[in-house]
């Protein structure tokens, strides 16, 4: 599997979580029914997991105007994965992480939902840079 359908099927697992308020495990295998499961993508929806209050506390700081509770949850889920991947995954390089969520954002929300997660996402690229 590609990273990026991995990223595609761990949005729509991480989507599960947050909605649906389903297991995890249970959540991976609706997404990926029959297939095996990809170690990046099992590594995104359980590391975001693991990492949630840190991951939710930066994209807190990095909000103007809104709260995380009111984003949208594809984007609040997009936002979560993508800040996972650029604090704690070394071998992904933070604009690939950055690129990925935005084209995410183009395929599974609204009209102006890549616009905002590109807007929060440079204001959380900024301040991992700067700590």
């Amino acid at each position: 599997m590609k990273r990026h359908t991995a990223r595609e099927k761990a949005l729509q697992a991480l989507f599960q979580i947050d909605v649906g308020r389903i297991e995890p495990e249970e959540a991976i295998q609706n997404v990926v029914q029959d297939e095996a499961v990809d170690p990046f993508l099992h590594q995104l929806v359980f590391g975001v997991i693991e990492h949630q209050a840190e991951i939710d506390e930066l994209l807190r700081s990095n909000l103007e105007k809104w709260t995380l509770e009111r984003v949208a949850n594809v984007d609040r889920s997009i936002l979560r994965m993508a800040t996972y991947e650029m604090k704690y995954i070394d071998d992904v390089p933070v604009n690939v992480s950055f690129d990925e969520a935005i084209e995410l954002a183009k395929k599974f929300g609204d009209d102006k939902s890549s616009r905002f997660i590109n807007a929060v996402l440079s204001k959380v690229k900024d301040a991992l840079q700067m700590s």
